[in-house]
Order: C-alpha cells, then sequence, then structure tokens
C-alpha cells in the first residue's frame, strides 16, 4: 500500500495567447509544489481557449507532438518543483490524425505515459469530432512515484465504464481534466441542474470504485470567432480566441472543480469564476478500509455483464 500524497488542481482562466496560458499555469504549478502537491493536474486543453467552438482546418495548427514543447516545458516545471503533473494537450499524432491527450509527467520531469480521450463529444459549440480521433490506447493507469493515477478527460467523465476500468488497472485517484460550461442562454433554466448532474456523476464514480476523483475545470467566458481562419494574416490562425462579432454567445466555464474521496465526500471544491488552487491528500488505507466494507468489486457478476459490449438492448 503506498502512502498517502497530496494532489492538486489548478482552475484557470485561459487567455488569447497560448504563451501567456503556459506561463500562468506553470506560476501556479510552482505555487502548488510549494504547498506541499505532489501531483497536480491542470484543465482540458489549457494552452488555448475553447476553439472547438467552431469548425476550422486552420486550427489544426494548434496541435503539437508528444513530447513537444508542451511536455518539455512541463517537465522543466516537475523537475523543479520534484512534482509529477497531468496536462492536457491537443496531440498531433500525424497529418489528419488528431487526439485531446493527456500527458503525465513525472517528477524528474520525463514523460510517464499518455492517455488519448476515448469518448468525443459533438454539441454545439462543442465540435470535438471535426478536431479529435477518439483515443485508441484504452483505459489505462499509470503508476509514478507518488502512486498509481488514472487520468480521464472531460466527457469520458459521463461514462462509469471508464471510470471502472481504469480503477480495475489499480487508481487511486481519477483525474479529470475538463472544459465544460453553460451556453448563457441556457444558464438560468438549466444550469444549477447542469453542475449538479456533472457534480454528482462523478461523485458516484468515486463511491462505485472505491477511489478518489479529481474534477479540474476551467473558468470564464470564452466566445470564438465563428468567421474561418485566414492562414498567414496574423488574425487567427495559432491564435483562435480572437474577439468577433458572432452571434452566438459563447460558453461561460462554469469552474466548480472539486475532489472527493470513496465516501464521494467533498474534500476541496471550487468556485464558478475565481482561479484556484484545490488540494486534498489520498489515503491509499481509506481506499482499503472502504473496500473492505463496501465490497463492489466482490460481488461484481462479471459472468453476466457480456451485453455491455452491445450498443443497446440484448
Amino acid at each position: 500500500m503506498s502512502k498517502p500524497f497530496m494532489i492538486g488542481l489548478i482552475q484557470m482562466r485561459m487567455g488569447k495567447h497560448a504563451k501567456e496560458n503556459l506561463d500562468k499555469a506553470c506560476a501556479m504549478l510552482e505555487q502548488a509544489a510549494a504547498g506541499g502537491v505532489q501531483v497536480a493536474c491542470l484543465p482540458e486543453l489549457f494552452l488555448t481557449e475553447y476553439f472547438c467552438q467552431r469548425e476550422d482546418a486552420a486550427l489544426f495548427d494548434l496541435a503539437e507532438p508528444i513530447p513537444g514543447p508542451t511536455t518539455e516545458a512541463l517537465g522543466k516545471i516537475a523537475k523543479k518543483t520534484g512534482m509529477a503533473i497531468v496536462g492536457s494537450i491537443f496531440e498531433r499524432r500525424t497529418a489528419g490524425v488528431y487526439h485531446n491527450t493527456a500527458a503525465i509527467i513525472e517528477r524528474d520531469g520525463t514523460l510517464a505515459g499518455v492517455y488519448r480521450k476515448m469518448h468525443i463529444p459533438h454539441d454545439p459549440l462543442f465540435y470535438e469530432k471535426y478536431y479529435f480521433t477518439p483515443g485508441d490506447l484504452g483505459f489505462k493507469a499509470f503508476d509514478i512515484s507518488a502512486g498509481k493515477i488514472g487520468t480521464l478527460v472531460c466527457w469520458d467523465q459521463w461514462y462509469p465504464e471508464a471510470a471502472r476500468l481504469t480503477a480495475m488497472q489499480g487508481a487511486n485517484v481519477l483525474f479529470y481534466p475538463t472544459a465544460i460550461g453553460w451556453h448563457p442562454k441556457e444558464k438560468a433554466e438549466f444550469g444549477e441542474a447542469q453542475v449538479s448532474a456533472w457534480e454528482t456523476m462523478q461523485r458516484s464514480h468515486a463511491i462505485a470504485n472505491g477511489v478518489y476523483v479529481a474534477a479540474v475545470n476551467r473558468v470564464g467566458h470564452e466566445r470564438i470567432n465563428p468567421v474561418r481562419a485566414q492562414r498567414g494574416t496574423g488574425s487567427t490562425a495559432g491564435d483562435p480566441a480572437q474577439p468577433c462579432g458572432s452571434q452566438d454567445e459563447g460558453i461561460e466555464f462554469f469552474g466548480h472543480s472539486f475532489i472527493c474521496d470513496p465516501f464521494g465526500r467533498i474534500l476541496a471544491m471550487g468556485s464558478h469564476d475565481k482561479e484556484e488552487i484545490l488540494t486534498a491528500t489520498v489515503d491509499p488505507a481509506l481506499i482499503e478500509d472502504t473496500r473492505r466494507n463496501w465490497p463492489f468489486f466482490r460481488d461484481r457478476r462479471v459472468d453476466a455483464y457480456g451485453n455491455i459490449t452491445e450498443r443497446f438492448g440484448n
């Protein structure tokens, strides 16, 4: 059984320029490490504003290889602080194949592994199927120096199968880098219910699997120009978050990052609109005790779940 370790979530607001976002992320990571954090997680696609609000081939220019510039920058911070980092990156695998990928950086600065987002949404202002190839590495847990962790990404958080299969590989904590928010016109009617459903679903993963769950979201109102970017003009290509005269109101990312324990109890929770560092301690002994009293893994009817691989029905 590994020792307790402190985890941290970096809830941040993304600006228009990748370098500024990276510099801010690195500063907040150093601050987290100074507070004793041993594993920190950044929000989904933290380098830019959320560019999936429009379909634009020029925005593939934002992607980068792994290893690449961002993993190198995060590796320097990890080595400097002795803290492991989970960073969400728009990965260029090859021409025409791109992924939404979580890179796990060990505390010595090396790349411990990657997880490619498996479930890809496609909704108004969340046009991810245009940009991201579904992950092909499966659900993974990573045995890093602090302990064993699992990493899923945003839309993955709604799927109990993803949480279960990751927990079954021994992860003590499930990290969910996230970019989720309100359509401003829907906020008054549905906003509270949407946040409650999002939180409840992930707390249920913690309970059902006897693990810690840590979900980190961005904050801020982002509206992306719906007009196609023009290469070579310096207007929007490589900088997707330019102000626009869009009739659409964009997305208000609602923060509310949180960490919960294997009982689903909230250990730390962020606001809806502030940049914050949230911390909590993951105690493997509590996982052991919880699973002894709630032995869900013991009582699973693995002989009766064959139809889970069907789309619907028998």
